[in-house]
């Protein structure tokens, strides 16, 4: 097998990694399922709010049919829009957040202190490295040394929200792009060939085509774990 095949075989099966580790639902403190709702409208509208039909982030909608849990008691509601006067738990607002990197937890998370004060963990938007935690896989060790550089401790970042993602991920992370002088560090972490493209639930986010570019380039120059993990 060359070594380029053994490597996408290999990030493949990251993938499928990553995906058992993320897809319960970046946005929400655990998974919620029909019994958690006192009424069908009540988890009717929980689907809606969280981006249903067309997502589906605790599988609520097991036949796919935009009407979830209807085996819950009254009241009733099997429309595929809000009620009037229902707001979204989405923004359209992009939130800058300046902050200081005070640890490098592995190749695409940080742990920063925000210049309001409190400590948080920041999960990068877009990217996802080989683990380090549970079994150190290829290109993990590689990866976490290469946010070191991007981002020592000490680096002074502005974290950047996206409005088609949400703001906090299941483990209480944010996610976030990281900029250090105007430059997008999780795109970099791609560039440099440490990171693959992460799209979560089919729900692209704003910067994908760029990012997608970068692992084009890195792949065909054999960067990174397109390099070693044979």
């Amino acid at each position: 097998m060359s070594r380029r095949r053994a490597c996408t075989s290999l990030l493949t099966a990251l993938t499928f990694a990553a995906a058992g580790v993320l897809a319960a639902g970046p946005a929400h403190a655990a998974d919620r399922d029909c019994g958690d709702f006192a009424s069908q409208k009540a988890a009717q509208i929980f689907f809606l709010k969280q981006g249903g039909p067309r997502y589906d982030p605790h599988r609520l909608d097991a036949d796919g049919d935009g009407v979830v849990c209807e085996s819950l008691p009254a009241p009733y509601y099997y429309a595929k829009t809000l009620p009037t006067g229902t707001t979204t738990t989405k923004t359209t607002a992009t939130l800058k957040q300046r902050a200081r990197v005070v640890k490098v937890v592995d190749g695409d998370t940080l742990r920063v202190r925000l210049s309001t004060g409190p400590t948080k963990d920041v999960r990068m938007i877009g990217i996802d490295t080989p683990e380090v935690y549970g079994g150190v896989q290829c290109g993990g060790k590689q990866a976490s040394a290469s946010m070191r550089k991007l981002t020592p401790v000490g680096t002074r970042v502005v974290l950047v929200s996206d409005p088609t993602q949400d703001r906090v991920d299941r483990y209480g992370r944010i996610l976030r792009y990281v900029m250090t002088d105007g430059k997008d560090m999780n795109r970099a972490q791609v560039q440099r060939g440490w990171a693959r493209v992460y799209v979560y639930n089919n729900n692209p986010f704003k910067r994908v085509s760029a990012y997608r570019k970068s692992q084009r380039l890195a792949n065909a120059a054999d960067r990174g774990v397109w390099g070693v993990c044979s």
